[in-house]
């Protein structure tokens, strides 16, 4: 879910292209990216890709050709992955488990109608990740060459946190919490530019990056300040209060100066308890990361083992998966050309 602040976001955000993202490294939300690959890429019915022995392999599909692309474009990607959830994060996950399960009685109730549009619907609001699928995705990415980097918490914090080192550029994630961790440039919709359907309207995606200190600077609040705002408007570790959206929350806090005073000062319809506002604030300013990781190095790629697990274990398309390496060794081969060139030259 995330805090939803995408108007008060709209006034600074921009739309690059990947080649604005030319030799950047990027602090990739693993599970993020693997949830939107689980809910979009599915059959006409709104079940998932599946192997032979009926197991689900959207994921894959989806972090083998957009991998892919990030290389192409010479973009060097790094997939941070989640570790233990917060405690207060635990009811966040549970509604959305409530929420899937009822999906997922209307999208068979749907399918058995014959209606696969409604079905797909609510297939996407299903989607699953265990940690089979975890372990398959790391594989992966291993196998593509591809730094992964393992969060002691949340993939945002840790994310932040090696773009504020200067181990990567920008953070990538479709929430924008990342903001509230303190990732002072966010990358949404990373991905080619894309078209989807929004209500019988076709919609282009751009990639939208959004500076977090220019965000900031454009409100006339403190990073504090906008976290003050996600406990009125919600986020994955509370849900809110009831009624203010994100202009809001933004008036109330440029008037009271901070969620303590707006507390304090009693304002009408807003009980919270201090202490709750203590531990949210506390995952956002000092997050449970990894200081020490390891180093993160773009390998050689394992083209006999991408092949074993996506064509023998998986029954993905031969030719398919073997005319997608074949466009990865066609970049590895120009780039061996160019290191040869410069070495004779001298």
């Amino acid at each position: 879910m995330g805090i939803k602040i995408n108007e008060l976001v709209g006034e600074v955000k921009r739309s690059i292209t990947f080649e604005n993202l030319f030799s950047k490294k990027i602090a990739i939300d693993a599970f993020n990216t693997i949830y939107q690959f689980l809910a979009i890429i599915r059959q006409r019915d709104g079940t998932p890709l599946k192997d032979y022995e009926g197991n689900v392999t959207s994921h894959l599909s989806g972090l083998f050709y957009r991998t892919i692309n990030f290389i192409e474009h010479n973009i060097k990607p790094i997939y941070v992955f989640d570790g233990k959830p917060s405690e207060l994060k635990l009811e966040t996950i549970m509604e959305r488990r409530k929420v899937k399960e009822e999906a997922k009685v209307k999208m068979v109730e749907a399918q058995e109608k014959e209606d696969y549009k409604e079905a797909k619907k609510f297939a996407q609001m299903t989607s699953k990740l265990d940690s089979d699928m975890i372990e398959e995705s790391k594989k992966l990415i291993t196998f593509m060459g591809i730094p992964l980097v393992e969060a002691s918490s949340e993939g945002e914090s840790q994310s932040a946190y090696m773009v504020e080192r200067g181990d990567a550029w920008a953070c990538a994630s479709q929430d924008y919490d990342t903001l509230l961790f303190g990732g002072e440039r966010l990358i949404r919709n990373f991905a080619v530019s894309r078209s989807k359907k929004v209500k019988d309207t076709t919609v282009t995606l751009d990639i939208e990056y959004v500076s977090l200190s220019k965000f900031l600077n454009n409100l006339g609040i403190t990073r504090e300040q906008l976290i003050g705002m996600g406990v009125l408007i919600g986020t994955d570790f509370f849900p809110g209060i009831k009624g203010i959206g994100q202009h809001k929350a933004l008036e109330l806090i440029k008037e009271h100066k901070s969620i303590e005073n707006i507390i304090k000062n009693k304002v009408k319809g807003i009980e919270i308890d201090l202490d709750v506002v203590n531990q949210i604030k506390d995952i956002f300013l000092n997050p449970d990361i990894k200081k020490e990781y390891p180093k993160l190095i773009w390998n050689k790629i394992d083209y006999e083992k991408i092949e074993e697990l996506m064509i023998e274990q998986h029954n993905f398309s031969e030719s398919r998966i073997k005319n997608a390496l074949e466009r990865l060794r066609k970049k590895d081969s120009s780039k061996t050309q160019v290191s040869l060139d410069r070495y004779f030259k001298k």
